[in-house]
């Protein structure tokens, strides 16, 4: 490496930390800055990238053609995506979706903090990504300590390349990381890099009690916390959340369920009524809204569909179970100060319903927001709770 490039990668990484520090509060901690130090993030990264350009839409960044905005990218405090569409590009880029990132770095520094880790400790973390976060964790704890796992084999391959070639040798597997890692089980620390909308049982049963699980969490609904268990000696674990986070789900747990293909059918014949409740006021509100009733409603999403082609309906919003069994649409007529929307619902389930009731109890509590939210894991199931876990319900 010449001189210019190694104050170039100085540079970087010194600004990087001090963008990650201004999101944090707080100076990094000497540990991880010496761990960031020891592996600049763009030995991480592919050559070629997506960056976010107008209307969000991904446009590629090779780092042959464009070496300058590719390096700028690998220093900024943003995710970076890496693979798209699982590996299989689209002819059209506007199809294309992320499917492999580089996390913005404000948010792993963040998620090393939160796990607390101890030297001797063991780490299983869940999606591979480029390796940059297990550089981190091997620097910290040792190789030995360290296990990864990726779905994908060309993620755990590009994984297993670029930690190899700076100097790290932790344990990189290819499997579903929803069954986690049984090989080097038992682990003191269990952390995600996808998001969740159930948290699988493996990694409770593979961790040590008192051990720690932290996974970005998110539901049909909402996605946007960072979900923090304790792993109980009954073999249970219960946490709660902090705000502000947003990944790709984990693949096992996709849907792939599509509104007109898979939900409304045109033999339904659904029932009318009439509804106060602005639905702008449950689906365009504020994120700490969004985040309560998501928990609330555990498994019913909502779309919203413009100039919908319906007599008399500028906008409507569907809301549809996971299922795809029962669906619901509130329609608003264009007109200023609607007090009362028309509401149809077809299945066995009255989704609408469900969403009226959920937001009763939103205003009922005092409208709680992600920090006053939990959830307690066990091998049986899944609860939600607010403010204590004697105050639970069960989410499908």
């Amino acid at each position: 490496m010449t001189d210019s490039q190694n104050s170039l990668e100085q540079a970087g990484t010194a600004g990087l930390l001090q963008a990650v520090s201004r999101y944090l509060g707080r100076t990094v901690a000497s540990e991880w800055r010496g761990a960031a130090e020891a592996a600049p993030r763009h030995r991480f990264l592919p050559d070629r990238i997506w960056l976010s350009g107008e209307d969000d839409e991904l446009t590629p960044c090779d780092r042959r053609h464009d070496p300058d905005r590719w390096f700028a990218a690998a220093y900024e405090d943003v995710p970076v995506v890496t693979q798209i569409n699982d590996g299989n590009e689209p002819e059209d880029l506007a199809d294309a979706l992320p499917s492999s990132s580089a996390s913005a770095p404000s948010i792993v520094f963040l998620m090393l903090e939160l796990l607390d880790v101890e030297p001797g400790m063991r780490v299983l973390e869940i999606g591979a990504g480029t390796g940059f976060s297990a550089a981190l964790l091997s620097h910290r704890l040792g190789d030995i300590n360290v296990t990864t796992i990726d779905i994908d084999p060309a993620v755990a391959e590009l994984a297993r390349s670029n930690l190899k070639a700076n100097g790290y040798a932790p344990t990189v597997a290819c499997g579903d990381g929803s069954l986690g890692w049984r090989e080097e089980a038992p682990y003191d620390r269990v952390v995600a890099t996808c998001s969740v909308e159930r948290v699988p049982y493996a990694w409770v049963e593979q961790s040590r009690r008192g051990g720690i699980v932290l996974a970005p969490w998110q539901n049909p609904w909402i996605s946007g916390g960072l979900l923090r268990l304790t792993v109980g000696e009954d073999g249970t674990a219960t946490g709660r959340y902090t705000p502000d986070s947003s990944f790709m789900l984990m693949r096992t747990q996709r849907s792939g369920l599509r509104l007109f293909r898979d939900v409304v059918m045109e033999e339904h014949v659904p029932t009318e009524s009439t509804t106060t409740l602005d639905p702008w006021a449950v689906a365009d509100s504020a994120i700490e809204t969004q985040f309560a009733l998501g928990h609330r409603l555990g498994d019913l999403w909502y779309a919203w569909h413009h100039d919908p082609d319906v007599d008399g309906v500028a906008i409507r919003l569907w809301v549809a179970t996971s299922d795809g069994t029962s669906w619901a649409a509130v329609d608003w007529d264009g007109s200023d100060g609607t007090q009362r929307y028309t509401v149809w619902q077809h299945g066995p389930r009255r989704p609408w319903d469900e969403v009226e009731a959920a937001h009763r109890w939103w205003l009922a509590n005092d409208r709680p927001g992600p920090t006053r939210l939990g959830l307690t894991v066990t091998p049986d199931g899944q609860w939600a709770w607010l403010d204590d876990p004697a105050n639970s319900w069960r989410l499908p």
